[in-house]
C-alpha cells in the first residue's frame, strides 16, 4: 500500500492526551442473555488493539456499544475523551466503523462510491473528487476506480469499504472482523493497510477470530469468551503466561490428527491443541526429553511428521488454555436478532 491517509495533527502532546478508549464494567443484555459482562478496556492512542474470541463471545456487541450503535445496560466508556452515553455525537464525530460486510453500492464504481460519501460528509465538487482519488491511490485501487463494485474481488471490496470509512480521518477506527471470508493473499493486503493506518496515528480496535491476525497486527490482545474478558496482554505475554516447553508437530497427513492427539496426550499427560487449519498440534511437553520420546512414539506408530519444534506455545494453544476450546475458523455471521458475536 502507498502512504496511508494522514491522521489529523493532535493539538495536545501525546503524553497529555487521554487514551483513545477507556471502558469500565460495560454490560449488554438481550433478554436472559448477557452478551457483554463487565468488560474493562484501556486503549492508548495510535495502538492496534485486538479483541479475540470465538463466535458468540460478545466481540461485535462490545464494538457496537463503543461505536454508539447500542446503548450499554451498565458501565461507562470514554472515546477520545468523550463520554459514550452523555455525548454520543462527539464520539461519532471522532470515530469510524467498518462492519463484517461491505456497505457499498454495487452498481456504482469505486470512485463514484467514494465521491458520493465525500459529498455526504460536506466535501464539494473538486474537493470531493480529490479526496476520493487520494483514498483510491492510498489503498491501491486507482486502476479499478472506474469499475463497478460488483466486479471487484473480495479483497478489493474490503479495501474500498475501509477506505469509505476514512473520508474524514477518524481518531478511532473500529474494524469488525476485517478479513472474514478473504483468501490469504487478500488478507495480507488488508493487514498491510491496517498497519499503514496505525502508522499514520489512527487508533484501531479490531475484532477477530483469526489467531494469526491478532498475533500479526495487535500490540495488545484482549481475549473474551461468553461475554467476559478472561485475559489481556501482548502476544508474548499471553504465551508466556501459558508456559514454555510446548511441542509443536506438523502432520504429513492431517487425517492422522486424532490418532496423533491421543498418543501425545497419553505420552505427555496434556491435551493436544489443533491449529485452525487442523494439520498441526501443540501440547505442553515439560522437557526436551519428554518431547523427544513423544516424537519417537509418533514415528513408531507410523504417524509421519513434516515438521516439529519445541518452544513457546502458539496463540492457538494459549486460546485453548484460556477458554477450554479451540478457536473457531471462518467468519461470524454478525449480530442478528440480538445474538452476541
Amino acid at each position: 500500500m502507498n502512504e496511508a491517509p494522514r491522521a489529523p495533527q493532535m493539538t495536545q502532546a501525546a503524553g497529555d492526551a487521554p487514551p483513545a478508549i477507556v471502558a469500565r464494567g460495560l454490560v449488554k443484555r438481550f433478554g436472559d442473555l448477557t452478551a457483554v459482562d463487565g468488560i474493562d478496556l484501556d486503549v492508548p492512542r495510535g495502538m492496534i488493539f485486538a479483541i479475540l474470541g470465538p463466535n458468540g463471545a460478545g466481540k461485535t456487541t462490545l464494538m457496537r456499544m463503543l461505536a454508539t450503535l447500542s446503548r450499554p445496560d451498565a458501565g461507562s466508556a470514554r472515546i477520545m475523551g468523550h463520554d459514550l452515553v452523555a455525548n454520543p455525537d462527539a464520539v461519532r464525530a471522532a470515530i469510524a466503523m467498518t462492519g463484517q460486510f461491505a456497505s457499498l453500492d454495487e452498481d456504482l464504481t469505486g470512485r463514484e462510491n467514494l465521491v458520493l460519501l465525500a459529498r455526504l460528509w460536506g466535501f464539494r465538487g473538486r474537493r470531493a473528487r480529490a479526496r476520493a482519488d487520494a483514498l483510491l491511490a492510498a489503498f491501491e485501487l486507482a486502476p479499478a476506480a472506474g469499475k463497478q463494485v460488483k466486479d471487484y474481488s473480495g479483497g478489493m471490496r474490503r479495501r474500498l469499504d475501509i477506505a469509505a470509512s476514512l473520508i474524514v480521518t477518524p481518531g478511532v477506527l473500529f474494524l469488525d472482523e476485517p478479513t472474514t471470508g478473504l483468501d490469504p493473499k487478500a488478507r495480507q493486503g488488508v493487514w498491510r493497510m491496517i498497519r499503514g493506518l496505525a502508522g499514520s496515528g489512527v487508533t484501531i480496535l479490531l475484532t477477530t477470530q483469526y489467531l494469526e491476525e491478532a498475533d500479526q497486527l495487535a500490540a495488545r490482545i484482549a481475549v473474551i469468551d461468553h461475554g467476559r474478558k478472561i485475559a489481556e496482554g501482548t502476544s508474548r505475554e499471553l504465551k508466556a503466561a501459558t508456559g514454555s516447553g510446548f511441542l509443536h508437530v506438523a502432520l504429513a497427513d492431517p487425517a492422522q490428527r486424532e490418532a496423533a492427539a491421543r498418543l501425545l496426550a497419553a505420552r505427555l499427560g496434556a491435551e493436544a491443541t489443533p491449529s485452525v487449519e487442523g494439520a498441526e498440534l501443540s501440547v505442553m511437553a515439560g522437557s526436551a526429553e519428554a518431547a523427544s520420546a513423544a516424537i519417537a512414539a509418533l514415528i513408531a506408530e507410523g504417524i509421519a511428521l513434516s515438521d516439529f519444534s519445541l518452544g513457546q506455545p502458539s496463540l492457538d494453544s494459549v486460546f485453548f488454555a484460556l477458554t477450554g476450546h479451540p478457536a473457531e475458523p471462518g467468519g461470524g455471521a454478525g449480530e442478528n436478532g440480538g445474538q452476541a458475536t
